[in-house]
């Protein structure tokens, strides 16, 4: 397939996935697509170690990096916190409910070895709070030491500093956008392709859907090639984003039941019984609108006699260590853990019921998407 994003990146299929796993980024590259390793929750060495492995694995193939550095958030205004400052900014009644909620559930306690770590709330006071510009920036440059094509940043127009570092390296860019608006604030601050990302989608996004959204955008940005994102994972769904004037598709949900993704086994088997009515946007996992599997952790904070949730990136810290405790403990069949234990996923969860290698998702979506458009073609016949 010619498309101006498989011109731009030199790849077969335009079709671009974003995940966690480096296995499935690396199988998705190798299948003629570009894998995007998501980035927010890795530390720098282990982010070198990912690139480094899957940067191995894909004999020159195109794959990149996804960074989150929101527009906003505590403390941005004052050129950022440090994790200390944000812990101290936690209110105890937040604190409390966190703890009640670990106990009706019954969920234990992480042990003594492990009750320091964490994604976001482990580490020293003086560590740079989570998902801000100063916690992303080695990220940024361990991603750029790296055979990495592309760039994207998933919350807000990238900073400044994030594309100016890739335009020396020869690098390209790329944003999330769920309004026109944001769009054209990515194109004018200089990225090269933008994701136009419908509610539907896993993570966060806004409240636009994506039929109406992906033609919103491409008419906004003129000449800059838009991928669309928010309920895609088949074929058909990629025939329609470029029916709407797409260059491609951003995938991120589908790969969660893949053979190859590291998806929690029991919010795996969740998400292959799921249907797509079962999500939610919540602020219970990050302080920001993020679609994920609606269960009783979610239940908890949609509650209106419970604490809101905090901003980001105070809830992430706040619940991070309850998070973990979770999911050590959500193997148990029947337990507390189980019933709260979720996990980011967008509505095309409902069409997720068979785990899959992530190559044959890949050569799937490009066989319907043929079949689709060969459909079209012949119902256009006069």
């Amino acid at each position: 397939m010619k498309t101006p994003m498989t011109t731009m990146f030199n790849n077969e299929f335009p079709i671009f996935a974003f995940s966690h796993c480096r296995d499935v980024v690396a199988a998705v590259t190798r299948a003629g697509g570009v894998g995007v390793l998501g980035a927010v929750a890795h530390s720098p060495s282990a982010l070198e170690i990912d690139l480094a492995w899957i940067q191995d694995r894909v004999d020159g193939l195109p794959f990149g990096v996804d960074l989150i550095v929101p527009a906003k958030y505590a403390g941005s205004e004052t050129g950022g916190m440090s994790l200390g400052q944000i812990r101290d900014l936690i209110p105890d009644a937040h604190r409390a409910f966190v703890e009640d909620l670990m106990v009706r559930y019954d969920v234990p306690p992480l042990p003594d070895a492990e009750t320091s770590g964490g994604q976001f709330g482990g580490g020293s006071d003086d560590k740079a709070a989570p998902m801000s510009a100063e916690s992303q920036a080695p990220n940024l440059e361990i991603a750029l030491a790296f055979d990495t094509a592309l760039v994207v940043n998933a919350l807000g127009p990238p900073p400044q500093h994030m594309i100016e570092r890739c335009k020396e390296e020869g690098r390209r860019v790329g944003a999330l956008a769920g309004k026109a608006q944001h769009a054209e604030r990515h194109v004018n601050a200089g990225v090269d392709f933008i994701i136009a990302q419908g509610s539907e989608a896993g993570g966060h996004t806004g409240e636009i859907g994506t039929m109406v959204l992906i033609p919103e955008i491409v008419d906004a940005v003129g000449s800059t090639p838009v991928l669309g994102a928010g309920g895609i994972g088949r074929g058909r769904q990629m025939a329609a984003a470029m029916a709407l004037g797409a260059a491609g598709v951003w995938c991120g949900s589908v790969w969660l039941t893949t053979e190859e993704a590291e998806t929690h086994p029991t919010v795996k088997q969740k998400f292959l019984a799921a249907t797509s009515s079962d999500t939610i946007r919540s602020q219970s996992r990050t302080g920001k609108h993020a679609r994920q599997l609606q269960t009783a952790w979610t239940d908890e904070w949609e509650n209106p006699e419970t604490p809101m949730p905090l901003g980001m990136p105070l809830q992430p810290v706040l619940v991070d260590e309850a998070i973990s405790r979770i999911n050590r403990a959500a193997h148990q069949k029947g337990s507390g853990a189980e019933q709260l234990a979720n996990y980011f996923v967008g509505q095309i969860v409902g069409s997720m019921n068979e785990s899959k290698p992530a190559a044959r998702v890949v050569l799937e979506m490009v066989d319907e998407f043929i079949e689709a458009t060969s459909s079209l073609s012949s119902q256009l016949e006069f």
